[in-house]
C-alpha cells in the first residue's frame, strides 16, 4: 500500500466519524474514569493521552487473545511472532519491547528474564473490567520498563464493582483450519459480600507449514480470584493462576536456516490485595509473586536452555483528599528477582522505591499532576526521577502537556544470554557491564469531543534517550569478552546505544454509540507517525524494526441478532532481508480480519464465523518469524 492509499485511508476514517458525530448520545466519553496517576480521576484530567476499552469488546472483535486485541488499538504497535497467544511484543512510541510495562490490577507483571514474556497475561478475557494504554513515560509513578507506555489491565473482581455482583457462566467452543481448536469458559459468583470467578482459556492448532515444520501452538491459561468485604471498611482479594504454552519458535530470536526451535513457558501468578477505606481515602497493600519456567530447544534434538525465574514483588501506598480540589497518593514498593538458569547463570536483584503524586484541580478548568520517585536498584543505585503533567479543559477541548523522566535497566537475557555455556558458535550475547538507560520525555497534545460519543486526539510527542539497550550484530573482534566464543562466529551483543532521539505525532479516533435499542457501533482508529535517529553505524535490532507509519483500526456494528466486526493495520517500517532463510521484512503490508455473528432465540448464544488475515497477506513482523496467511474459523458461544 502506498502513501496516496494511506492517505486515502486516513480521508475515509476521518470522514466516516465526522458523519458519526451528528447523533445523540448517551453517554458521556469525555468523564471516563482512568487510573493513570494511581487514583480514580477523570481522563481529562490526567493531562495524558490514555485509551480505555472494556473487556467485553474482546469478545466481540475477530481477535483469539489479548496481544491481538492490543494491536488494534490505537497507536499501539504489537509486532507478533507467532498467532493466538504464542509470543508477540508490544511496542508504544517506537520504544523497544522491554520498554513497556505490563500490570495487573496495580501490580507489575513484566518478567525479569525477558520483556518477550510481558504479552503472556494471566488472565482469562471475560475476567477484564477494562484495559487502560498510557502512552508515554511513567516511571515517576511505576517505575522501571515504564518508558514508551503503560499496560494496565483491570479485573472485575478485584475492583468488587457493583455492576458486576451479578452470577453469570459463560463458554466458547472455536474450530477451525489446521488443526484448530479452542474453548473458553468462565464463571462468576456473587453474593453480598463476596465474589469468586474463574475461567480457563485454550487455543490449540496444529498449525501452517513453515520451513521444515509447522507452526503448532498449545496455550492454556487458568485463573481464579476471590475478593470479600470485611468489616470496618476492609476488602481482601486474592486471586491465582497457572499459563502453560507450548509452541513452534522458528526464527523467533535466530535468522540461522538450521532454527528448528519450539518452546515451552509455565508461569504461576499470585497477587493478594488488601485495602482499606477511611474517611478521607483508601490504604492499598498489594504483594504478588511469579515463578517462571522457560525450556528452548533450538533443535529438538538439542539440549535446552532452561531458565527459571521468580519475582516477588510488593507495594504499600496510600490515597487520599486534602479538600475536594487537592489529592495526593504515597507510597513505597519493594521487588526481588532472581533466575537460574544452565544458560545464564544464577542472578539476584533487589529493587526498592518510594514516591509521592500529587493532583490539583485549580480554577478555570485547569488541572495539575506531579509526582517524584526515588528509585533504587541493586544494580544502578538511587535515582530521582521526576514528572508533571497538566491540562486545561474549559469545554469540549482538553490542551494537555507532560514531561518526564523514564529509566530502564538490563534484563537477566540482555545480561547474560549465552554466558553459562562451554562454547557458543553464533547468536545473541549478554553483557554484564550494561548501564541502565534513561530518557527525558515530552509531549503536547488536544483532545476534542465531538459529541459525548466521538473523540479525536492528536499529540506530537519527544523522547530523548541516553544508553539505550538493545542488541546490535558485533565482529568477534569487538566482542568485550571472548572466554567461550568461536572466532568463526556471528554474534549480536547486548550494548548501550549511545543516543537515540525519538519523535513522533499521533491521531487517535474513538466513537460509541447505542443508535436504537437493537443497533450499537463501537469504533476506533488510529494513525502514529514515528521518526528514530542514532548515529551508530551499526542499527540496533529492535529499535530498527519498529513501525515508521502506523494505521490500525476495529468496528463493531450490531444490529438485531446479528453482529459484524472487523479489524485491520497498515505498517510501514525499514526493509530487512536474511539471505540464509530467504526471508525479508517488506516495507509495508495491510492485514483486515472479519467476523459474523448470530445471536440464538432467547439469548441463548451466539453462532459465528471468522477470518483471520483475509486477504491471506503474506509477511512478518519481525524478520524470519513468519506470520499465518488466511485462517478461517467458526463457533458458538453460551451465556447463562
Amino acid at each position: 500500500m502506498g502513501k496516496a492509499k494511506l492517505f486515502f485511508l486516513l480521508t475515509i476514517s476521518f470522514c466516516y466519524c465526522q458523519s458519526l458525530s451528528a447523533q445523540q448520545p448517551d453517554v458521556e466519553m469525555e468523564n471516563v474514569i482512568i487510573t493513570a496517576n494511581q487514583a480514580a480521576q477523570h481522563q481529562k484530567e490526567s493531562g495524558r493521552n490514555v485509551i480505555s476499552v472494556k473487556g467485553e469488546t474482546i469478545a466481540s472483535l475477530p481477535v483469539h487473545s489479548i496481544d491481538e486485541l492490543l494491536r488494534y488499538l490505537p497507536g499501539i504497535e504489537v509486532q507478533q511472532r507467532g498467532p493466538q497467544g504464542s509470543q508477540s511484543d508490544i511496542t508504544i512510541r517506537g520504544g523497544t519491547f522491554q520498554q513497556v510495562l505490563v500490570i495487573i490490577d496495580g501490580v507489575k507483571l513484566n518478567d525479569p528474564l525477558t520483556g518477550h514474556f510481558s504479552n503472556y497475561i494471566p488472565i482469562n478475557p471475560a475476567e477484564i473490567e477494562r484495559i487502560e494504554i498510557l502512552k508515554g513515560a511513567a516511571s515517576a509513578i511505576y517505575g522501571s520498563e515504564a518508558v514508551g507506555g503503560v499496560v494496565h489491565i483491570i479485573t472485575k473482581t478485584f475492583t468488587a464493582n457493583k455492576t458486576h455482583n451479578k452470577s453469570l457462566v459463560k463458554g466458547r467452543i472455536v474450530t477451525g483450519e489446521y488443526g484448530l481448536m479452542s474453548a473458553d469458559a468462565y464463571f462468576r459468583w456473587s453474593e453480598k459480600n463476596s465474589t469468586i470467578s474463574g475461567g480457563v482459556i485454550t487455543n490449540n492448532a496444529d498449525g501452517q507449514p513453515l520451513r521444515g515444520t509447522n507452526g503448532f501452538f498449545h496455550l492454556t491459561t487458568a485463573n481464579i480470584a476471590f475478593s470479600q468485604k470485611l468489616k470496618k471498611d476492609w476488602t481482601i482479594s486474592f486471586r491465582t493462576a497457572a499459563d502453560f504454552r507450548k509452541f513452534n519458535a522458528q526464527n523467533f530470536y535466530t535468522t540461522f536456516a538450521s532454527d528448528t526451535s519450539n518452546e515451552i513457558v509455565t508461569s504461576w501468578w499470585n497477587q493478594l490485595n488488601l485495602n482499606k477505606k477511611t474517611s478521607k481515602g483508601v490504604l492499598n497493600l498489594d504483594v504478588a509473586y511469579k515463578k517462571l519456567r522457560d525450556q528452548y530447544w533450538f533443535r529438538p534434538a538439542s539440549v535446552p536452555n532452561d531458565n527459571k525465574t521468580n519475582l516477588f514483588t510488593s507495594q504499600l501506598y496510600y490515597t487520599a483528599s486534602f479538600n475536594k480540589n487537592n489529592s495526593y497518593t504515597t507510597g513505597i514498593q519493594a521487588h526481588r528477582k532472581q533466575i537460574t538458569s544452565n544458560d545464564r547463570g544464577n542472578h539476584t536483584l533487589w529493587h526498592g522505591a518510594a514516591y509521592a503524586i500529587f493532583r490539583h484541580k485549580l480554577k478555570n478548568n485547569f488541572y495539575l499532576n506531579e509526582s517524584l520517585r526515588l528509585d533504587w536498584d541493586e544494580s544502578y543505585g538511587a535515582v530521582i526521577i521526576p514528572q508533571i503533567n497538566a491540562a486545561w479543559s474549559p469545554s469540549k477541548i482538553t490542551i494537555r502537556a507532560s514531561t518526564g523522566k523514564s529509566i530502564r535497566d538490563a534484563d537477566f537475557t540482555e545480561r547474560y544470554n549465552n554466558y553459562n555455556k562451554a562454547l557458543v558458535t553464533s547468536g545473541r550475547v549478554g553483557n554484564p557491564d550494561l548501564i541502565a538507560e534513561d530518557s527525558w520525555n515530552f509531549e503536547a497534545g488536544v483532545d476534542y469531543n465531538f459529541s459525548t460519543r466521538f473523540k479525536v486526539s492528536g499529540t506530537i510527542f519527544y523522547r530523548n534517550h541516553n544508553n539505550l539497550i538493545d542488541w546490535a550484530n558485533t565482529t568477534y573482534a569487538n566482542m568485550p569478552r571472548k572466554v567461550n566464543l568461536s572466532p568463526t562466529g556471528t554474534y549480536a551483543l547486548a550494548k548501550n546505544v549511545e543516543k537515540v532521539k525519538t519523535s513522533g505525532v499521533e491521531l487517535d479516533m474513538m466513537y460509541n454509540k447505542r443508535i436504537s435499542e437493537s443497533t450499537n457501533l463501537l469504533a476506533t482508529f488510529g494513525f502514529t507517525w514515528i521518526n528514530s535517529e542514532n548515529k551508530d553505524s551499526i542499527p540496533s535490532l529492535y529499535i530498527s524494526s519498529h513501525a515508521k507509519y502506523l494505521a490500525n483500526f476495529s468496528t463493531v456494528y450490531t444490529v438485531k441478532s446479528f453482529l459484524f466486526s472487523i479489524t485491520g493495520l497498515y505498517k510501514n517500517r525499514n526493509k530487512q532481508k536474511s539471505t540464509a532463510i530467504n526471508a525479508a521484512l517488506t516495507a509495508s503490508y495491510f492485514i483486515l480480519n472479519a467476523k459474523i455473528g448470530y445471536q440464538l432465540p432467547k439469548k441463548f448464544g451466539r453462532v459465528f464465523v471468522q477470518a483471520d488475515n483475509l486477504f491471506d497477506k503474506q509477511y512478518s513482523d519481525l524478520l524470519g518469524s513468519k506470520m499465518p496467511g488466511r485462517w478461517l474459523s467458526g463457533g458458538f458461544e453460551i451465556a447463562l
